[in-house]
């Protein structure tokens, strides 16, 4: 697969072939379709560090391709769309784009802008490969004391192999679906607020909430019988997460 640091999807092939030629010039790999269809296309044959999505797309809407492509990848989602109503910037919010920059923009504003989510991005996913990897010492000492977790009668959690126990069953996990797990397990009883994850898990101001949503629902299909009715991690709306308490 090629990697791209930029996706823009546009269907005005002017604005979207001018971006993407300057971003170019600056050596951030760019590409651009004008398409829902082009656009999920690309991204199955390619790697995707960053989208840049407009609302209108023809036919369809930038709003249903940003709930499609949340089912399946975590990058940052930029809508950039003409429409200036607070209900469309909410919208554009609330399903998982992590920002909404109005047109006509500025290039090299753009891209400044760009650089700066795509280093901090870089920056987290280095930091969960490096707490896979070497886990930290308060994580250390807290699976000595633990060891397993048990989350339902056969679910849990094995914090010396960051694995899920199903039965006899291992099933693994990404290093971030386990800091977020382990961290709802260390504070079982009590809700704990998407601002505390991101601060305390992701430790990287720029995830959004939409990345978050992901990495929960991922855990969810892989403990939960049925992940759209959770029994385990729940979901208290406008708020965060909770695991009510822990399996006895």
């Amino acid at each position: 697969m090629e990697q791209f640091k930029v996706l823009m999807v546009d269907d005005d092939e002017v604005i979207a072939g001018s971006t993407a030629e300057y971003f170019n010039m600056f050596d951030v790999r760019t590409a651009y379709v004008t398409s829902f269809d082009e656009a999920v296309a690309f991204l199955e044959k390619n790697q995707v560090s960053l989208l840049l999505l407009d609302i209108n797309l023809g036919d369809k809407s930038g709003f249903d391709l940003c709930r499609k492509i949340r089912e399946s990848y975590d990058m940052p989602i930029l809508f950039i769309s003409a429409r200036t109503s607070d209900d469309d910037v909410l919208i554009a919010l609330n399903i998982g784009g992590d920002d909404y920059i109005k047109k006509p923009y500025t290039l090299n504003v753009l891209l400044a802008k760009v650089k700066a989510i795509l280093g901090r991005y870089e920056k987290a996913r280095e930091l969960a490969q490096q707490a896979a990897e070497r886990p930290s010492a308060a994580a250390t000492a807290n699976a000595k004391e633990s060891g397993i977790v048990r989350l339902s009668e056969t679910i849990s959690l094995d914090v010396d192999t960051h694995k899920l126990r199903n039965g006899e069953e291992l099933l693994s996990l990404k290093a971030m679906e386990y800091k977020m797990l382990k961290y709802l397990t260390d504070h079982a009883g009590r809700v704990v607020t998407k601002d505390e994850l991101l601060k305390n898990v992701w430790d990287d101001e720029f995830i959004g909430e939409g990345t978050l949503a992901v990495h929960i629902r991922h855990l969810r299909e892989k403990m939960e019988k049925d992940p759209k009715d959770p029994k385990i991690i729940k979901t208290i709306w406008g708020v965060g997460y909770i695991i009510e308490e822990l399996y006895e």
